[in-house]
């Protein structure tokens, strides 16, 4: 149990070594900041629409409370509204940034690249022409994106439940969250590779404390306003660094040295 719980807290700090390669190049913040902005502006239009229409749409999912008492129906809605809000957060937080590492892919290659390349390189690095490596890309975005969505469901449903569900909903929906940002993350290092989806996730299983404690550390650190902008550049260089870490290359101790 000790064991895990430094090496969730060795995964979480990943991401502020992370930040700290970039803020050592601001051309590279720049560079991680601007598709997230692009992103950020488009979600957050989308997350208004939803705060316009939410007693619209919390009647809608509740179509079943038509006939009962005032008091009934009136309290579900508004569990059903929060419940609504709170899902939308999850799937704005991990949707965002698979849209965003789509909409930056040559950007975010090429910090995961330098990041990289300060503790030794990718010796098994396989060249891949650029639009099949966003094909590829895109593809394992789409399906990670798929896969939150389902997720998105039952958890929902778990916010119904006054209280304890929604408690749940934001625990279960950190971990999750926290597994999937980890495995869109690791994404860039291990095309470089030459590694799929499957192989990230099999890898990842593996020192699974040290993807949750990173992957954790970004879903908070997204859940705060303008943090995903801002932060993007940030994880996806402490990304760089947990895909080393779990490949067993350099990154840990390098760091310590170079900081």
């Amino acid at each position: 149990m000790g064991a895990a719980v430094r090496e969730f807290v060795t995964g979480a700090g990943l991401l502020g070594r992370g930040l700290g390669q970039v803020l050592r190049r601001p051309g590279l913040f720049g560079l991680g900041v601007l598709p997230a902005l692009i992103s950020g502006l488009l979600y957050a239009a989308a997350l208004v629409t939803l705060i316009v229409f939410i007693d619209d749409l919390a009647t809608a999912v509740t179509w079943f409370a038509d006939d009962w008492s005032a008091g009934l129906r009136d309290g579900l809605r508004v569990f059903a509204g929060l419940a609504l809000v709170g899902v939308a957060g999850l799937l704005t937080v991990l949707t965002f940034t698979a849209v965003t590492l789509m909409i930056g892919d040559p950007f975010y290659e090429k910090i995961s690249e330098l990041v990289e390349d300060r503790f030794g390189g990718v010796p098994d690095a396989v060249e891949t022409v650029w639009w099949r490596s966003l094909g590829r890309s895109l593809v394992d975005s789409l399906r990670l994106i798929g896969l939150t969505i389902l997720l998105g469901v039952p958890l929902f449903l778990l916010g119904l439940i006054p209280v304890v569900g929604q408690i749940l909903g934001i625990v279960l929906g950190g971990a999750v969250g926290g597994w999937l940002l980890a495995v869109e993350l690791t994404g860039v290092p291990f095309q470089r590779r030459g590694r799929r989806l499957r192989d990230r996730r099999a890898v990842l299983r593996t020192r699974r404390p040290v993807a949750l404690g990173f992957g954790v550390a970004v879903f908070l650190c997204f859940l705060i306003p303008l943090g995903a902008v801002l932060l993007m550049p940030a994880a996806v260089a402490g990304g760089a660094l947990l895909s080393r870490s779990v490949l067993g290359l350099p990154a840990r101790d390098e760091i310590r040295a170079a900081a």
